[in-house]
Order: C-alpha cells, then sequence, then structure tokens
C-alpha cells in the first residue's frame, strides 16, 4: 500500500510545477507584449511577424498546463485550498493564452498601415501608454498569484480603470484625427490596438480574480468604473 504522506508530497511537487509553468507563461506574454509594443512604435513587420510566430510556445505551454492538470485529477484527489489552486490555474493559463492571443492581434494589424504611416504623435502616445499600463497588469498579476496577494490582486482593478479611460480617449482622438483618408484609416487601426490592450488588460484582473478565489474560496468579480469603449 502506498505511504500517505509520499502521495500528497508528489502531488504538492506536482501541482507547483504547473504553477510554475502557467506562470511561466504570463512572463511570455510580457516578452511578446514588449516586442508587440515596440514594433507597433517603430512599425516594424518585421518584428511584428515574430510575434505572430513566437504565440506558438504560449499556446504549447497552455495544452501542457491544461494536460498536466487534467492528469493530476485523474490520479489524485485534491481537496480544500488544493482543489482552489488545481481550478484556478485552469483559469490562469487560459487567461495567459488570450493575453498572448491579443498581442498577436496587436502584431497582426501593424502592417495594414504599411511601414510610414501619417502617425497622429497625441493618438500613438496614447496607445502606447496603454501599452505601458497592460504590460504592468500582467506583470502584477504574476505577481499577485504567485504571492497570493489579495491586496494586489484588488489593485489590477483600480489599474483597470485607467486603461478603460485610455481606451475612451484614445476612440475620441481617432474619431476626430486625420484630414486625409490615410490618417483616417491609420486612426481606426490604432482603435483596435487599443481594444487589444484593454481586452489584455481585462485578463489579466481575471488573474486577480483568481486570488482572491484561492485565498477565500469566494469568487468575486471585479467591477469597472469605467466601461470599455
Amino acid at each position: 500500500m502506498p505511504d500517505r504522506h509520499a502521495t500528497r508530497l508528489q502531488f504538492h511537487d506536482q501541482l507547483a510545477a504547473l504553477e510554475h509553468q502557467a506562470l511561466g507563461a504570463l512572463d511570455m506574454v510580457v516578452e511578446n507584449l514588449d516586442r508587440a509594443l515596440e514594433a507597433l512604435e517603430r512599425q516594424d513587420v518585421e518584428l511584428a511577424t515574430f510575434v505572430i510566430a513566437d504565440d506558438d510556445r504560449i499556446d504549447g505551454r497552455y495544452l501542457e498546463v491544461h494536460q498536466g492538470i487534467l492528469s493530476l485529477l485523474a490520479l489524485q484527489a485534491p481537496v480544500a485550498t488544493d482543489l482552489r489552486v488545481v481550478a484556478a490555474l485552469l483559469h490562469v493559463i487560459k487567461h495567459a493564452e488570450r493575453m498572448g492571443d491579443q498581442a498577436v492581434n496587436i502584431a497582426k494589424l501593424i502592417p495594414l498601415v504599411g511601414t510610414e504611416p501619417p502617425i497622429v504623435p497625441e493618438l500613438m502616445e496614447k496607445v502606447l501608454r496603454m501599452g505601458v499600463a497592460a504590460r504592468a497588469q500582467v506583470v502584477e498579476c504574476r505577481l499577485a498569484f504567485q504571492a497570493r496577494d489579495v491586496a494586489l490582486a484588488a489593485d489590477l482593478s483600480r489599474q483597470d480603470r485607467e486603461i478603460n479611460r485610455l481606451n475612451k480617449e484614445a476612440f475620441r482622438l481617432a474619431v476626430t484625427s486625420g484630414g486625409t483618408e490615410d490618417q483616417r484609416e491609420w486612426a481606426m487601426v490604432m482603435t483596435m490596438v487599443a481594444r487589444a490592450l484593454e481586452r489584455l488588460g481585462d485578463n489579466a484582473v481575471g488573474v486577480g480574480e483568481q486570488v482572491i478565489f484561492v485565498e477565500t474560496g469566494l469568487f468575486r468579480e471585479f467591477q469597472a468604473d469605467t466601461p470599455s469603449a
């Protein structure tokens, strides 16, 4: 008969490894988002192509973690806090995969406006500020989950309100920007970039909600004061 204590230790080791993999996916998101924002600022189509190709790593990590959690559930019977962590990790890795998709969406938009688009500086500055804020949210949600820091997780909601505000401002600027067709087309593409960043921030908030769930056993959906545009 297997030693129960040894079995539980093995379970916790496997669970810790899966959490490390899931949080590692968030690190990949940060890397790809950095490249996507650099490609946007420089209109670097080649770098944007790399972002798109590199998404396979995040997708692969999603499959590894998802399958690992299902295997763990099949072999073990987690209870209480352990079960909450298992359930939360399924959400965390899904949010990471979606954030990776949003970085790819940004990269796919870059070639649409050419290598020398008629940039409206104020609008570009607004979108890049959104990118910096979204990146900070991804970093913070990772730290919050790793440390089980409820206060840090709750702060993600405050950050998300700022991103939503910038998104609305970017949309208003886009509507009034540009006297030429090319300028208007570029501005509309920027609204799609802003929307991708806003959605990326929403998924970071989703990771924060899982911190609350793991620590309290209750699911609390953070409410943003400002609705997204």
